[in-house]
């Protein structure tokens, strides 16, 4: 049987829901389809779930060190049963809010089953066909399964299956020196297990400038946690009840024994299952599909948006991607990707906030550069709360006083850096902050005072 729409929305992640509610509220007749869990990554195995665990983490550790505050406990431990039904609380929660948003919104059909194109108009989910002239894809991805020798023999770990653990590992072995792998290293070892994090590169998240790597190695390392990096030659095994990770493959091999494997090493995006071929929807290499500026693919009336696309892999990226294809088609205002700044944050404990370049890349750019930092030893907050790991950093233009880029690595410091961002998205120069006023004591305060020490870069 086929049923004929206005649109198709495939997926309910942060750009599914969105659209459909403003595509329905302009009167269109919507179906919207979700083969699992509302919400997609964000709600169900990303930010949301993680972001409660890394809370419980937060306070196991600030209890361990209540007596530095004067506050006196006993022993502190972490019950985590409580813990996992904490989270699949609030998780849960979400998505059910998600689920309750779609099916109450007026001329949309939600559709529950796996989707597939039939053609560049007609989409199969189970026995039904769906017909439309305007398709959205918003099918998110899922966590990379490395090429790794013996891994086929062994039990491991991903962000995901990482959200039905309601116990300690013993000790955890974190395949993939990035953000996932880092903020899950961490939070375990505030839990209490014992960890490793293995990286095949010479340093941590190597997307970041080279300060910024190793104090972030040396704020995980402070608190136990092995690091172990240049691991470029990875292999697995079973040894009784372990799982031996092979970090090399030179004489006198390192390798390292643990209870458990998590692989945190990539993303993959949702698009090999989906008939992409029958409407002839291009991708590239890596399955991610081609888009334009305005998230239109190669075939007229099929877009694409969120982490499917390739054109960011986070949840602000996707709602964006929502924002600009809604106002191209309901607000005739030409809103594009490139119009917006990269920004995001590594929650770890200091966070990072990252906006625009980093150093490296700003020096790529053959500008003049001015460069301004500031040690969180610096900031009155940071020492009154007796956490001071971290510093902060800011690139400008020497010739026109424009910010280009910014890392703040500190305590709230995922949200300081959106002054930063803010004018830059207003275009203002950096003395629109320098010579702003901002309330002591707190972290921002600081961001004035860097930006009025600027220096050349040597």
């Amino acid at each position: 049987m086929s049923h004929r729409f206005d649109a198709i929305i495939i997926g309910t992640g942060q750009a599914g829901p969105a659209l459909a509610a403003r595509l329905a509220g302009a009167g269109m007749k919507i179906a919207i389809v979700e083969r699992e869990r509302f919400g997609g990554t964000c709600v169900n195995t990303g930010c949301i779930p993680t972001k409660t665990l890394v809370a419980s983490a937060y306070a196991a550790h600030l209890a361990r060190r209540a007596a530095e505050y004067g506050v006196m406990t006993g022993p502190v431990t972490v019950d985590m049963k409580r813990v996992k039904a904490r989270k699949d609380e609030i998780s849960g929660r979400s998505s059910r809010n998600v689920e309750n948003w779609v099916r109450g919104l007026q001329h949309c059909t939600v559709y529950q089953g796996h989707a597939r194109f039939e053609s560049a108009t007609t989409v199969r989910v189970g026995g039904e066909m769906l017909e439309a002239e305007r398709i959205f894809i918003n099918v998110g991805g899922r966590a990379l399964i490395p090429p790794m020798p013996g891994l086929d023999q062994v039990p491991y770990l991903t962000n995901s299956t990482m959200m039905d653990v309601d116990f300690l590992p013993e000790h955890l072995i974190v395949v993939g020196g990035s953000y996932i792998g880092l903020e899950f290293g961490q939070m375990y070892r505030r839990f209490g297990s014992r960890v490793t994090i293995v990286e095949r590169g010479p340093r941590l998240i190597p997307r970041e400038d080279e300060d910024v790597s190793q104090a972030v190695r040396e704020i995980l390392q402070a608190e136990g946690i092995d690091v172990q990096l240049d691991s470029n030659c990875l292999s697995a095994r079973r040894d009784g009840s372990n799982i031996v990770v092979g970090l090399d493959c030179s004489g006198g091999a390192r390798e390292v024994a643990g209870s458990h494997l998590l692989l945190a090493v990539g993303r993959v995006p949702n698009t090999d299952d989906l008939g992409l071929a029958n409407a002839g929807i291009a991708t590239d290499a890596r399955g991610y599909i081609g888009v334009d500026e305005q998230l239109r693919t190669n075939v007229p009336g099929i877009w694409a948006l969120g982490d499917c696309n390739g054109r960011g892999a986070f949840t602000h990226t996707s709602y964006n991607d929502y924002e600009i294809v809604a106002a191209n088609l309901l607000d005739n205002d030409p809103r594009k990707v490139s119009d917006r700044i990269a920004a995001y944050a590594l929650f770890i404990d200091p966070p990072l906030g990252r906006v625009g370049m980093t150093l490296d890349e700003a020096k790529q750019s053959g500008r003049k550069l001015l460069v301004g930092t500031r040690p969180m030893t610096r900031v009155g907050r940071a020492v009154e709360k007796g956490e001071t790991q971290g510093f902060m950093k800011a690139i400008v233009d020497a010739d026109t006083g424009a910010i280009l880029g910014a890392s703040i690595l500190g305590v709230t410091g995922d949200e300081v850096v959106h002054s930063l961002l803010d004018a830059m998205y207003a275009k203002a120069p950096y003395t629109t902050i320098s010579r702003a006023v901002h309330i002591h004591p707190t972290v921002s305060e600081l961001v004035p005072t860097m930006l009025q020490d600027l220096q050349p870069l040597a």
